[in-house]
């Protein structure tokens, strides 16, 4: 069967696909709205230049390590936190312990950190 009947379920609107209906073969089993096609030399050029975003990002993770510091600090004032979590100080459970230190022994660097990263965060970002 030609494909030319199928071009608007499999193509959408992509005019490289539309102009080589007869020599294209479309790829079974993906949903309509993705174009996706097997062309011999052309590949889709799709709606346009689509703007990719990054999953982590550097202010993202330094936030996330100075609230971890920060609870981690607070959990050490508290008695049954504190033997339930800060009681190990190595492997994977070391790392709570260890963060606890640095924010009690490091507080005032700690402190002035999350300042000036909720000043960047509210008002540069």
């Amino acid at each position: 069967a030609r494909l030319s009947a199928l071009a608007p379920a499999y193509y959408g609107s992509c005019p490289v696909a539309s102009a080589r209906i007869g020599k294209c073969q479309a790829v079974a089993g993906l949903p309509r709205l993705r174009r996706y096609h097997r062309c011999p030399r052309t590949p889709c050029p799709g709606p346009g230049p689509v703007a990719m975003t990054n999953v982590y990002s550097l202010d993202g993770i330094l936030v996330f390590g100075l609230l971890f510091v920060c609870t981690c600090a607070y959990f050490k004032k508290v008695p049954r936190l504190k033997t339930w979590l800060l009681s190990e100080k190595k492997g994977v459970w070391g790392v709570f312990y260890k963060a606890a230190v640095i924010g009690t022994r490091l507080h005032a660097a700690v402190a002035i950190a999350c300042v000036v990263m909720a000043f960047y965060v509210l008002f540069i970002k």
